[in-house]
């Protein structure tokens, strides 16, 4: 049996309902029907003494403070929020408007409702290993209360052998602070095509902007347009549409104190504001160096896009939507370099086929080449990747999961051609990785998934999902998995 090619390790995550961040609340907007009661609360802090004042605020401290960095600058932040519905908001000495920046918060446990979808990549930080250790960076996918998903972190040591060391996770939360970022025209330009939106407002900004360009320099662009063509009976609408498109652009930072599993990716633009889901982690090299890569799901609660984000540390992240007929699905992955002078990405633009697509000049992802079809018994219902593809000397190394009867997810592999990854050399016949008896319970049931892994040492490692419950480890030796797997001759491509 193929299956007992993976060794699960003793070792998993599970959801910690201790980490928390701390969101804006605004009494009245959380209900069916919103009426925000902020002016009256603002006015019952104000009519309180200065010593239940203060009494209340070290109170507040005293319970929370050890849970939450910069607990009084959060408070700040949230009175300057809602300070316009003070009365007279002069009037309120500085206790008493981080008070009311108190009542206005509360906290969120990111990961609360599940734990999943992890992906592993090299750590930036090699630093104080021994001999054959790796340190690594384990992305996870964390749901919290109404199922709002957001990007967190683990750190591991792996090596020697099938050794595994998960760093503790304690500590205070930060959400990164979203920054300016120097936009790029061809993805406005692709955004653009992709919603149809081509008139001469459209235009006339296009032809204004450069390659390159800040918030500031689009806003003067905007400003700059025509009374005449503002008046038209599309114009405020297409400079709204400009403006939307464009947001989906963004970047965010983390302190440079922070430690990676106190970073926490929270959705930050309307496209994404019920959730990031499922990312992808890669590092990309090519001439200039490596970099991070990943791609992610972002939801807003009606529809779902395709984002990815960049970075060069795992401290400061771009955040750009993907665009094209390829990037139209969830479950892109991204390879880990160029082939042939080519970007390339795994996907599944059809939504149950696994598919190979190109990055075109335009920044536009191709239609993809169809690569594996659902075909086997445990993956009649979708096929799709679990991760960015991962070189050996012999091809491209594909982690698959299928979904078959009950809407069990198993964990399969391919073989792509390493210099014309359009063809599958070989497959793995079965699965490699299914739910077990001891977890197939969870919030998702029976369901294994990973969103990647890497090789260490001649050893895959792979971490997975276990029913959206805790996430485990596996190890597969790649000489062991790569003999096991069944040729596919060129007359025989499965799906291409």
């Amino acid at each position: 049996m193929t299956r007992s090619l993976a060794v699960r390790q003793d070792v998993t995550l599970t959801p910690d309902p201790r980490r928390v961040i701390i969101k804006l609340f605004v009494p009245g907007e959380d209900a069916a029907v919103v009426r925000t009661r902020a002016r009256a609360l603002i006015d019952r802090v104000a009519h309180l003494d200065d010593e239940e004042t203060g009494r209340l605020l070290r109170d507040t401290f005293d319970r929370f403070g050890a849970r939450h960095r910069d607990l009084a600058g959060t408070f700040h932040h949230h009175y300057d929020l809602v300070r316009h519905r003070a009365a007279r908001a002069g009037d309120l000495s500085p206790t008493s408007r981080l008070l009311v920046g108190a009542y206005f918060s509360h906290e969120y446990a990111v990961e609360a409702a599940a734990l999943c979808n992890p992906s592993m990549v090299a750590h930036p930080d090699q630093t104080d290993l021994g001999d054959g250790q790796l340190r690594v960076a384990v992305s996870l996918r964390q749901v919290g209360e109404g199922h709002v998903s957001s990007i967190g972190f683990a750190t591991a040591v792996i090596g020697p052998g099938r050794q595994l060391a998960v760093a503790d996770r304690a500590g205070p939360l930060v959400v990164g602070q979203r920054m300016g970022v120097r936009h790029r025209r061809d993805l406005l330009v692709a955004g653009l095509a992709e919603e149809d939106c081509d008139n001469e407002v459209t235009a006339t900004v296009l032809d204004a902007l450069p390659e390159r360009y800040d918030e500031a320099t689009f806003e003067r662009v905007l400003g700059a347009l025509p009374s005449d063509l503002l008046t038209r009976s599309t114009g405020m609408g297409t400079v709204e549409q400009l403006r939307r498109t464009n947001a989906g652009s963004y970047a965010t930072a983390f302190p440079a104190d922070t430690a990676l599993h106190q970073r926490v990716l929270w959705p930050a633009s309307p496209a994404e504001s019920n959730g990031m889901e499922d990312a992808r982690f890669v590092r990309f090299v090519d001439e200039s160096g490596p970099v991070y890569r990943a791609t992610y799901t972002a939801y807003d609660g009606r529809s779902i896009a395709t984002r990815t984000l960049v970075s060069d540390d795992l401290r400061r992240f771009e955040m750009t939507p993907m665009r094209g007929p390829g990037a139209r699905n969830k479950g892109i992955a991204l390879f880990p370099r160029t082939v042939g002078g080519r970007h390339l990405a795994l996907c599944r633009a059809d939504g149950e086929t696994i598919g190979l697509t190109t990055l075109d000049g335009e920044n536009r992802w191709q239609a993809p080449v169809p690569l594996h079809a659902p075909a086997e018994s445990w993956e009649l219902i979708q096929v799709g990747n679990c991760g960015s593809p991962i070189e050996t000397d012999v091809g491209w190394l594909v982690l698959t999961h299928g979904v078959g009867p009950m809407r069990r997810y198993a964990i399969g592999a391919l073989l792509l051609d390493l210099h014309r990854p359009e063809r599958i050399v070989a497959h793995l016949p079965g699965v490699l990785l299914a739910p077990e008896e001891d977890d197939r319970d969870g919030y998702v049931p029976n369901v294994v998934y990973s969103c990647g892994g890497l090789v260490h040492d001649g050893e895959l490692w792979l971490p997975y999902g276990a029913s959206d419950a805790r996430v485990g480890f596996a190890t597969v030796p790649v000489p062991a998995l790569l003999a096991a797997m069944v040729e596919v001759p060129p007359s025989g491509e499965r799906g291409g």
